[in-house]
């Protein structure tokens, strides 16, 4: 559990970050750290994913609104993209994601988030009709098409976060639901199944193609969005099925035994000719491709099909790479993609989930290794691999408090 002091070490913590993030002048110049130019609509490494952190501490009570309202500016200043680039992580629906946030809480920012919402809305449109015309020319999908970062996963998170009952929110959902439906084929691959490597393009490294298990790019983030529809009472004709699919596939490649189960990152066409994952391809524990991401994706399944096993399973593979100094040892990064803070805080959401006192006896320890790696060296503001996903997952830890609409919907943990 959390006690007093490590809540109170991981506020003063998290405080500290957002007093160091107050004025985007001084922390954010448009310039990331290779050289390459970050926009401001960028939510993985530009200003609005900074925003994010002043909107929970002022909607939290523990900052007032001007700061998040200074940040809010600077992400909507310039051109918003709403072309074929947008997504959950950049453009309109980033934007509209963070206003959102910012709106519910404060009663301000309406006109805006109408705006933005409309355009997302288009948006999505126009993403749904490209994809079940993939689907109906029997191609596989690429990447880009329903991953959580950059497709149709990440805008039905948005869009069951901020008007669960619309018209737009089946749709997507519907899509996800018709994107595990079996396609004819030879060697029974999985109808997500890509023909390019994780990168997203083709690669002499896998010239079959792929299978994503992760959160980030595969398939785990389809199966958190239809999870929680369902679990909110919001599931469209076919999710269940949809949803035993995936399950179906994902158990089939699972790796280790009851007390501390795993999933690979990605399987290539000849591990499935192999019919064996190498245990050295367990992925790191993280949230992008690890047990962050996927065990929290089992666990919302388990819930959602009523399977207690699939549930303890879940929070079995969690509470083991959590017990497990060589696992732990693998996340020197303090990001929520990469780092520390993804697992911290996915680890909170599943311990609150369900009152797993096991996994919450867990946090504290790695809270505080967290907050030292924070303390030991300068790292990137961002909200993806940076200081303020991380001072985020402290907030959230030391209030236990993430009131709806939830922001971690970004991740598709909520």
């Amino acid at each position: 559990m959390t006690t007093a002091a490590s809540a109170l070490a991981a506020l003063s913590a998290a405080d500290q970050v957002a007093h160091a993030l107050t004025d985007p002048r001084a922390v954010w110049s448009g310039d990331r750290p290779d050289g390459a130019r970050a926009l401001p609509q960028s939510l993985a490494d530009g200003a609005s994913g900074i925003a994010l952190l002043h909107i929970e501490r002022a909607r939290t009570g523990h900052a007032d609104w001007d700061t998040a309202h200074t940040w809010l500016a600077t992400a909507v200043r310039g051109e918003v993209s709403a072309a074929a680039n947008a997504s959950l992580y950049f453009g309109a629906p980033a934007l509209a994601y963070i206003t959102h946030r910012a709106a519910s809480a404060s009663g301000q920012y309406l006109r805006v988030l109408e705006l933005l919402d409309t355009a997302t809305i288009t948006v999505t449109r126009n993403r749904l009709a490209e994809a079940h015309e993939r689907i109906d020319r029997a191609e596989r999908p690429p990447m880009e098409e329903f991953d959580l970062i950059t497709g149709l996963s990440g805008l039905g998170a948005y869009h069951l976060s901020r008007h669960p009952h619309h018209e737009i929110t089946r749709d997507v959902l519907s899509y996800l639901a018709r994107l595990t439906e079996a396609v004819p084929d030879p060697d029974g691959l999985p109808p997500w199944w890509m023909n390019v490597a994780p990168t997203g393009s083709p690669h002499i490294d896998f010239p079959g193609g792929h299978g994503n298990f992760g959160l980030a790019h595969g398939i785990g983030s389809a199966l958190s969005v239809l999870s929680l529809s369902l679990l909110r009472d919001l599931g469209v004709p076919g999710t269940v099925d949809a949803l035993e699919r995936i399950c179906a596939w994902t158990d089939q490649w699972r790796q280790g035994d009851e007390s501390a189960p795993w999933w690979p990152g990605y399987i290539s066409r000849q591990q499935t000719t192999d019919n064996h994952i190498q245990p050295t391809l367990r992925p790191r524990p993280s949230w992008c491709y690890g047990v962050s991401g996927t065990a929290r994706a089992q666990q919302l399944a388990g819930l959602a099909l009523r399977d207690p096993a699939r549930v303890q399973a879940a929070e079995n593979a969690m509470l083991a790479a959590l017990r497990d100094p060589l696992q732990l040892n693998k996340l020197p990064e303090v990001g929520l993609c990469h780092g520390m803070a993804g697992l911290l805080h996915t680890a909170w959401r599943m311990a609150t989930e369900t009152r797993n006192t096991e996994i919450a006896s867990e946090l504290p320890t790695l809270a505080h290794r967290l907050i030292i790696a924070i303390d030991q060296r300068t790292h990137d503001p961002e909200l993806l691999d940076g200081v303020t996903g991380a001072a985020l997952a402290l907030h959230t830890l030391a209030t236990d408090s993430a009131p709806p609409p939830h922001w971690d919907a970004f991740l598709a943990l909520a």
